[in-house]
């Protein structure tokens, strides 16, 4: 097919180079209507008649050209399937009867051991240990997963047992999300399930929703948590005490995923039980996470402050620390159907799909500089990634995915707990995790491709040789040398043998209608039914910073039939899987230098001429015609996009990082202030919207503060010190002056004239180790000058630390005040010469609003 020539024109400065670390995706989905969602998850692999024949001969068109290059999957005949199915099951049993006779009615069995893990009896493990309650957590975790598998009278005498065994009013301390997950849901999806059965099979008549009401008094017990300053619920609680013990006080953090992971369960025992409290906390948790994304990157970071908000860890990726909470904001809209919690994660996919995605690889950003990775690893959670996109509609993105992780799993046996971009092991723990079967499950029922009851063949297998002990099924503690852990998570049962039976098991197999429901993250069903219970308690109405778009969703694609033509190019993307040919690395428009000569000759052979403007300035253009190959000019394109994405980027970072060093024109008395340009760091806090530092401003000594102390450290306390640039580290300076108890550093630099009217102001970087807790920034020789000479005019000048932009702001806001009270004073004046031209002037000084009060 001909094209025209296109040609890109885009001017950057070759300081880009250091600035930013990331690739930028374009990515502009088909959309259709919302409305197709909720339907669309019901009955995944189903289409409307009429769609269904246009996309079948749209397929076969497609399918003339493509099926030379496809390699078929072998099919699994319907005998085998049955034989996976039943050995999944025989899985099952051999773990659960090992707990049930050896661990039962601890949380979770010891399979090396073989018997049960006890809280406060079994040596503790740290913070893995908040998980466990003493509450039989596996047998309730694992209720539903009988009535799957079709074991009514093994789920009645269950059911029994956790009505008569377990209570809550425990002196012990937990996780307010796992707890959530695990028991909570687990309660609930019995409880459903009894009533269920009840009608439909006419067993348990002696059922009277008492699992609802242990839900119930359990969800009493967490909602203390809830009561934060930003309504965001606390990590940890005491089930008996709630907040009052003195170790919760002192904690404050938690993670996005742990606060985002309440609505469904609490949605639910709100709607089965009338008490509308549940779901409006959990509302207000997400409505709380919303607020606190980056409003440029729309991105979220991992660990927050659950009182003020502020980030502790702004990591942003689909794994570890956040990845339920992306889960949790699409499947409440499905279950509750409140359209914003579609456009949330609409806006949260774009932009992990254009920031964090490089392809088939996930790789955290910083969000508030999403060029910028923040760790060079991915870890296994990522997995239940594909199985979203699936729901959502993202079928090709999440066909690619599965397969890099199919690839690892190949390559050590299974997926490692975190593994490098080259696919080699960082961590080698592997702890029997559900996620990635999760996915293959439902890119089987979307796709019914046989390819993946072959990638599910090969984790039962592997499961089979590595993990399975005499007494249940064992965690593995390094997959290179297959050592095992005691352990096995209770999720092994309710998710990992779940998903693995279900995979092999023909929907109409099954005693449920799986299409009626909604799995929780933990595997747990939930009727999609709820949503006609309402919540009256709730407006769903409310403002939203959201437009037509985000409420749109990708048209899945025509590749759903023939996946294997998405998974070949992939064939050898894993190094040692299998024999893979030498390929060049593609050349990102974030790492384009133009003063290195490889770079130049990739940008040349992807149809890019440079033209330089002089300034540090070059121009680049694109022709498709003059690339090396069709592939490369694509490549150019791509570069092209990126370029142009980031150069945007670029200047809308540049203004909003920006940062003021002002202080008073005329000393303390006046109100004018002046100024001056200067650049962020890359480590300590921000200083953004209101936030501002104010004090004495004081020079280091040494003046370059690279020794180990400040020699002038008692002077220093307190105040703002300034530092030269120079001999050491900028984040090095940091951390001396900060030992001295200052307030904040002021770098100077040490090249004589330099300017930020001139040159292009820079964010100082740091090392990677978040230890400073001072504001840092820096200034350009020129701007320092003038401050300089204000400190010698008058040496206790206060000087005030805050961002550009709010400076701005402020000064406006304080210039229409004081118009305002002139305005007002002159009326005043002139009514009282008009009715007592004969008394005596009074001049008075209005009280005004504190300089602090931004």
């Amino acid at each position: 097919m001909c094209s025209p020539q296109i040609v890109g024109n885009v001017e950057m400065s070759t300081q880009l180079n250091g600035a930013l670390k990331s690739r930028v995706i374009n990515t502009t989905p088909t959309p259709t209507t919302a409305k197709t969602i909720r339907k669309a998850y019901t009955s995944i692999s189903l289409f409307s008649h009429t769609h269904y024949l246009f996309c079948l001969l749209l397929i076969l068109r497609i399918l003339s050209f493509v099926v030379c290059e496809i390699i078929p999957t072998e099919i699994l005949s319907r005998k085998e399937r049955e034989e996976l199915r039943e050995e999944a099951r025989d899985m099952f049993y051999h773990a659960y009867y090992a707990y049930m006779d050896n661990g039962y009615p601890a949380d979770e069995l010891m399979p090396l051991s073989c018997k049960g893990r006890y809280r406060g009896v079994t040596p503790s493990r740290g913070d893995m240990d908040d998980v466990l309650g003493n509450f039989s957590m596996t047998l309730v975790d694992t209720l539903d997963t009988l009535v799957l598998l079709g074991d009514l009278s093994e789920f009645e005498i269950s059911v029994k047992s956790v009505i008569r065994d377990v209570q809550f009013d425990n002196d012990i301390i937990v996780s307010v999300f796992e707890t959530n997950i695990r028991m909570i849901g687990g309660l609930l999806s019995a409880h459903l399930l009894s009533e269920y059965l009840q009608k439909n099979v006419d067993i348990m008549p002696w059922y009277r929703g008492e699992l609802l009401e242990m839900a119930r008094d359990l969800g009493y017990r967490l909602l203390p948590a809830f009561n934060t300053t930003t309504g965001i619920p606390h990590a940890r609680i005491n089930l008996r005490y709630g907040m009052k013990d003195d170790q919760l006080k002192r904690s404050t953090e938690t993670c996005t995923a742990c606060a985002g992971t309440m609505l469904l369960e609490f949605a639910a025992l709100s709607r089965l039980t009338g008490d509308p409290i549940f779901e409006a906390r959990a509302h207000a948790a997400m409505d709380a996470l919303w607020k606190l994304r980056n409003r440029g990157s729309d991105l979220m970071g991992t660990v927050l402050n659950v009182h003020s908000g502020d980030w502790v860890r702004r990591d942003s990726g689909v794994g570890a620390g956040i990845d339920s909470y992306y889960e949790y904001l699409f499947k409440s809209y499905i279950l509750l159907g409140d359209d914003k919690y579609l456009a949330r994660f609409n806006r949260h996919y774009n932009a992990v799909m254009k920031y964090v995605s490089d392809g088939p690889l996930f790789l955290d950003v910083l969000m508030h500089r999403p060029h910028a990775k923040s760790r060079n690893f991915m870890d296994a959670l990522l997995a239940f990634w594909p199985g979203l996109q699936v729901l959502s509609g993202h079928l090709k993105p999440a066909v690619q995915t599965h397969e890099m992780l199919y690839q690892v799993m190949q390559m050590h046996n299974f997926i490692p707990e975190a593994f490098t971009m080259d696919f080699q092991i960082h961590w080698g723990q592997h702890h029997l995790r559900p996620e990635f079967i999760e996915s293959t499950y439902f890119l089987y029922r979307a796709t019914g491709d046989h390819h993946y009851l072959q990638v599910g063949k090969k984790v039962l297998k592997a499961l089979q040789k590595y993990a399975k002990v005499p007494c249940g099924y064992a965690a593995v503690n390094d997959v290179r040398t297959g050592k095992h852990e005691d352990r096995m998570d209770s999720f092994v049962l309710s998710e990992t043998f779940k998903y693995l039976y279900l995979l092999f098991t023909e929907p109409r197999d099954l005693l449920i209608n799986l299409d009626e429901f909604i799995f929780t993250t933990e595997a747990h069903l939930l009727p999609l039914s709820l949503a006609q219970l309402g919540n009256t308690s709730y407006n769903f109405r409310q403002a939203e910073e959201h437009n037509i778009m985000d409420f749109m969703r990708t048209c899945p694609s025509s590749n759903k039939l023939f996946p294997e033509k998405v998974r070949q190019p992939l064939r050898n993307l894993v190094t040692g899987s299998c024999p893979r040919s030498p390929a060049t690395k593609k050349l990102l428009a974030v790492d384009f230098q133009a003063s290195n000569a490889d770079h130049l000759r990739t940008v040349y052979d992807m149809g890019i001429t440079m033209v330089s403007l002089g300034d540090g300035k070059v121009r680049l253009f694109h022709s498709f015609y003059n690339a090396k190959s069709p592939e490369d000019g694509e490549m150019g394109l791509m570069f092209m996009e990126e370029m142009i994405e980031l150069t945007k980027m670029q200047s809308l970072n540049q203004l909003a990082q920006l940062q003021a060093v002002a202080y008073k024109k005329d000393g303390s008395k006046s109100n004018d202030w002046v100024a001056l340009m200067a650049g962020p760091s890359h480590f300590g806090p921000e200083l953004i919207q209101d936030n501002f530092v104010e004090g004495e401003v004081i020079i280091a000594d040494p003046i370059r503060a690279c020794g180990p102390v400040l020699r002038n450290a008692e002077k220093a306390r307190a105040k703002i010190v300034i530092a030269e640039r120079g001999d050491c580290t900028f984040v090095s300076k940091a951390r001396v002056v900060q030992s001295a108890g200052v307030l904040a550093l002021i770098v100077c630099d040490n090249t004589p004239g330099s300017s930020g009217e001139f040159q292009p102001m820079f964010a100082m970087s740091g090392d990677g180790v978040n230890d400073v807790h001072i504001p840092v920034v820096f200034m350009f020789s020129q701007e320092f000058n003038k401050l300089s000479a204000a400190m010698h005019s008058k040496p206790e000048i206060q000087v005030r630390i805050m961002q550009m932009i709010e400076f701005k702001r402020w000064q406006m806001t304080k210039e229409s005040k004081a118009k305002n009270e002139t305005i007002t004073l002159k009326a005043t004046e002139s009514t009282e010469e008009t009715t007592t031209p004969t008394s005596t002037t009074m001049h008075t000084t209005k009280k005004t609003k504190p300089d602090k009060e931004l």
